[in-house]
């Protein structure tokens, strides 16, 4: 789990220091404040630490991370990357099962990165960012303007979420739920994992598909995807936007990519999903949380912030919220109060307006 991380200088993120990470974590603030940049600065450096010595992968810390950075955040160089406003070098830190990761580099990097401490363990489990837009109905594309081509256009947050979409599930977790207590000494550690959260997981795939009023499927004859509701089925091209954003959790929980160690980072859970959708797709997130998962939530949605903070109140449950408001960044936490922040004084001020029309 990341515990906490620091940035300066890094795009438009000027200063940030954000502790005590829990288990959900949200960030709010307006369009173009930095929401999403920080996300992905996060995710670069887990999907760092998830492929550094995965097999016989030889490839250097430092190389992945560059690769992973350079292809999500696309710039011209990496040195790009460093706030123009100032002429220190951007620098990062994680702290991730209490053990850090942090880099530096300069606005002349062109090649790599130089400046590399990495004492966090290498992890088994795998991560993934889901983004504002769904990925479904552009799968193939995506994939093939990275593999075949090599193009900027689908960075990858949305590279990595098409690849996953496609795997399959790992041979070691198809096994009888009977077994899943069974004690065996010769099962791995995150076999283990997987199956002790099988029945939570299961659980909030029933959940999802509840929502949908179906589920979505791959044809591997057709090379498309589809939504399955009850005997009908429909092409993916004409299912509705909200359907096929929630259906990606239900597709990766289902094919075993996410296990009880991922961190998931999703901007704007908002997108196209009505208020009581929302509602229901954080529930499902706080049951994901208590099997181990990690999230981490941009959004600029009021529905978004209150429901967390409903969640937070009714599990007594620490949900830290940094928040961005002026020119500074705030830390709050859903379990002591609703942080003070421009989204939710519109709310309020657009609540106070109604109540003075309804006495005139």
């Amino acid at each position: 789990m990341i515990n906490s991380v620091q940035l300066k200088n890094f795009g438009p993120l000027t200063e940030l220091d954000w502790q005590n990470l829990g288990p959900i974590n949200l960030v709010i603030g307006n369009n173009g404040c930095g929401k999403s940049f920080l996300l992905k600065a996060m995710y670069s450096a887990v999907r760092t630490l998830e492929s550094y010595k995965r097999g016989n992968n030889p490839i250097s810390a430092a190389d992945i991370l560059f690769e992973k950075l350079f292809w999500t955040f696309q710039p011209e160089k990496l040195g790009d990357l460093v706030a123009k406003s100032c002429d220190a070098a951007l620098s990062f830190n994680l702290a991730i099962d209490n053990k850090c990761f942090n880099y530096s580099f300069g606005k002349d990097t062109i090649k790599s990165i130089t400046t590399l401490e990495n004492r966090a363990s290498t992890r088994n489990s795998d991560s993934i960012y889901l983004p504002a837009k769904e990925v479904l109905s552009l799968h193939h594309i995506i994939l093939d303007s990275r593999d075949r081509y090599q193009i900027f256009g689908f960075d990858d947050t949305y590279f990595d979420l098409a690849k996953a979409l496609q795997k399959p599930l790992p041979h070691r977790f198809a096994v009888d739920t009977r077994e899943l207590l069974s004690g065996d000494p010769d099962i791995d550690l995150s076999t283990k994992a997987y199956r002790a959260n099988s029945k939570s997981f299961k659980h909030a795939r029933k959940l999802l598909e509840d929502m949908l009023e179906g589920k979505i499927e791959y044809d591997k004859n057709q090379s498309r995807w589809f939504f399955k509701k009850g005997k009908q089925r429909f092409d993916i091209g004409v299912t509705a936007e909200g359907v096929k954003k929630i259906s990606i959790l239900d597709i990766l929980l289902g094919n075993g990519y996410l296990d009880g160690n991922s961190i998931v980072f999703i901007d704007e859970p908002e997108s196209a999903l009505h208020p009581e959708a929302i509602s229901k797709f954080l529930d499902i997130i706080a049951l994901l949380a208590q099997c181990g998962i990690q999230f981490f939530i941009a959004s600029h949605s009021y529905f978004v912030i209150k429901k967390l903070f409903l969640i937070a109140q009714e599990q007594k449950l620490s949900i830290p919220v940094l928040s961005k408001d002026g020119d500074t960044w705030q830390q709050h936490d859903l379990l002591d109060e609703m942080p003070d922040n421009a989204i939710i004084d519109e709310s309020i001020r657009l609540y106070e307006e109604e109540v003075d029309l309804a006495f005139k």
